[in-house]
């Protein structure tokens, strides 16, 4: 309670509808042509564990590209690394209940294209009828979902998104504070994009190890085994972050970006609203009822979380 009196409530008064924002994908993970389908759908099946079988990431992504249609779905949210990495590799998903996911969730996910291609003449779960299967339309609706991924659903573009929604589209200087090196793919794909756009611009705190290529971390321990966003980003020489205040004097920050508005610890909220620096909040959470729901310039994976 102390917290909301202390924190939230200020911020509340100045409050404004959160932005939608929710995964991306590096964009060197996207490849660069249509390749040959030879099965109707890939082997792996949300929820039945018994296809999860892959240990390496190319064999990951080569069934996914052998494939016409991968299964996807919701689950613990309805946005997910998956719907992405499926795409990314020349794959549509078949998304199971799509048409129930909340019109602000995944705003930047090409929902109708992949509609058109699931309801397409002969498509049903699993199976595609190759009598009726419209070929030359599966491919026109693929080409134009690769082109809308590479365009809007990179790392790099969600980090630019961010940027022009907080009015600062070309910063001199931003802080992105990850705190810890907990798994969370919001936070770790925003990073890896404000990292990819800014370059030096762009000063973490802390580093979030298992990103970069010298990551010590062995893949089969890293969450989702490291495919996609693990060691990604190049060594680079990264800037300490000692002191926020004295980093601000000598180069004023445009933004501030908080990776996970849930694991701030509340000092730095408290900080950061005291000296006005400009800030960006993004939750990215499974679905849950968020107690930040009215925090200026929030950025939040799952709308329905707002309870809208």
């Amino acid at each position: 309670m102390l917290f909301y009196f202390l924190v939230c409530i200020p911020i509340f008064l100045f409050a404004k509808d959160p932005f939608p924002i929710g995964f991306s994908v590096p964009e060197s993970k996207i490849i660069d042509h249509i390749p040959n389908k030879e099965w109707d759908f890939a082997p792996l099946v949300p929820g039945d564990l018994s296809t999860y079988i892959y240990d390496e990431e190319e064999a990951y992504y080569k069934d996914y590209q052998r494939s016409y249609y991968a299964i996807t779905k919701i689950k613990a949210g309805a946005d997910c690394m998956r719907h992405y990495e499926i795409l990314a590799n020349g794959c549509i998903p078949y998304f199971e209940d799509l048409e129930l996911v909340h019109s602000k969730t995944m705003t930047h996910f090409p929902k109708e294209l992949v509609l058109e291609a699931m309801s397409l003449p002969g498509v049903s779960y699993r199976n595609i009828d190759h009598t009726k299967f419209d070929k030359k339309r599966y491919f026109d609706i693929l080409e134009k979902l690769l082109s809308h991924t590479r365009k809007h659903l990179t790392c790099r573009s969600m980090a630019q998104y961010v940027l022009d929604c907080m009015g600062c589209p070309n910063p001199k200087k931003v802080v992105y504070l990850s705190f810890d090196q907990m798994a969370d793919y919001l936070r770790c794909t925003t990073y890896i994009g404000f990292k990819q756009l800014l370059k030096e611009r762009c000063i973490v705190y802390p580093r979030i190890n298992r990103l970069y290529k010298d990551s010590q971390l062995p893949p089969h321990l890293d969450y989702g085994k490291g495919f996609t966003i693990g060691r990604i980003l190049p060594l680079q020489e990264e800037k300490i972050l000692g002191s926020l205040y004295k980093l601000h004097q000598e180069c004023p920050v445009d933004l501030v970006v908080v990776g996970s508005v849930h694991r701030v610890p509340l000092g730095w909220i408290k900080y950061l609203e005291k000296n006005k620096f400009k800030v960006a909040y993004i939750c990215g959470e499974d679905f849950h009822v968020c107690p930040f729901h009215a925090f200026q310039n929030l950025f939040i994976r799952e709308y329905s979380s707002l309870g809208t």
